[in-house]
């Protein structure tokens, strides 16, 4: 019978530290391997056994579990933030720790999704860069004008046409050159987001999927594209429940000495002291995708009609927001596991 080996990787850009456990917890060995899939093939060939292997989420965790995946048993790619550290910290006690809690069950896989997924989620992550350092030019422009207490409100102040009256502006020519600067910063990225705008949303039609996503009430071509790209496959959340927590849009409670004694008798506290909120360990695109989904979808029906419903009802403005996202959310997932299209007469229905 083949000997069951805990491996924990702590990766770094120019290496790796491994350290390996027996199954009782006992290190067997550690070691310093480069950071390259010849020499990490290499390691993991010589290593013999039922091998199970866990390291933490990032930057090159994608990279590594493709490398690994057809040499060991089972790969654990992991979020250890709630794992908090105390103590020292160094490689080989990152490494050691992975493979004691991955051979107690503690770790909780992050999934990594496959090669194809992968081209689409960098073409998402490209997209949501250029967007936001887009963003980032165009606040410096209007902050370049604040500075000189010159109104700049509206867009006219980015476009080419009206772009030398807005510079005349400026009492000095040292301020026009550095707006020229930005103003040229702002047109190459432009035409960057065309560009990878066109081939990620390309890429996107290779899914059927993404038909029927953007028949869903506030999606277009793009969310739907972040929503394929993030997450993958719908098989991944057994229930709506999850798919929200993921998405940031499940509420959360902490309550804390929620028992007292009455007469030497342990009861629990009929009014506790309990803090509500919105869970904070979530997938900031797919909140991104659905909240902004359903503020795009109550302008027009069904979703104008449910809104309405539930502002007469009481509940405020933005916790409506955040039930039709939820509401889309689920639609979202029962839609892809079924291959069926949005039906408005079935959503009224459901209500």
């Amino acid at each position: 019978m083949d000997k069951i080996k805990y491996v924990g990787i702590d990766l770094h850009q120019s290496t790796c530290l491994i350290a390996v456990h027996d199954e009782h917890g006992k290190r067997e060995s550690e070691e310093i391997v480069e950071t390259n899939a010849g020499k990490l093939r290499a390691f993991f060939d010589r290593l013999k056994g039922n091998v199970h292997v866990a390291f933490e989420v990032g930057t090159q965790s994608a990279w590594l579990y493709e490398i690994l995946k057809s040499l060991v048993s089972t790969i654990t790619v992991c979020d250890v933030r709630k794992h908090k550290r105390r103590g020292n910290k160094s490689d080989r006690i990152d490494a050691n720790k992975l493979a004691n809690l991955l051979r107690l069950g503690e770790l909780k896989a992050v999934y990594q999704g496959d090669q194809n997924i992968r081209k689409l989620r960098d073409l998402a992550h490209g997209y949501l860069a250029t967007v936001s350092d887009s963003i980032r030019t165009m606040n410096r422009i209007k902050a370049l004008y604040r500075g000189w207490s010159i109104r700049s409100a509206g867009r006219d102040v980015y476009y080419k046409r009206n772009r030398q009256v807005w510079l005349s502006k400026f009492p000095i020519a040292e301020s026009r050159i550095r707006a020229n600067l930005y103003y040229s910063q702002l047109d190459l990225l432009k035409e960057q987001r065309k560009e990878i705008k066109k081939v990620f949303l390309k890429e996107a039609r290779r899914y059927p999927i993404q038909k029927i996503l953007r028949g869903i009430p506030g999606f277009g071509p793009i969310r739907a594209a972040f929503v394929i790209a993030v997450i993958g496959t719908p098989h991944r959340f057994r229930t709506e429940r999850q798919l929200w927590s993921y998405s940031g849009l499940s509420v959360v409670i902490h309550s804390t000495s929620d028992h007292e004694i009455i007469a030497g008798h342990i009861f629990r506290k009929q009014h506790k002291h309990a803090t509500r909120g919105l869970t904070r360990d979530y997938n900031r695109i797919l909140k991104m995708v659905f909240k902004s989904a359903a503020v795009e979808a109550i302008r027009k029906e069904p979703i104008k009609t449910l809104f309405r419903k539930k502002i007469l009802k009481g509940i405020r403005p933005e916790m409506a927001i955040l039930s039709i996202a939820r509401k889309l959310a689920a639609i979202t997932l029962v839609l892809w596991k079924r291959g069926e299209k949005f039906s408005t007469a079935k959503m009224i229905s459901s209500n």
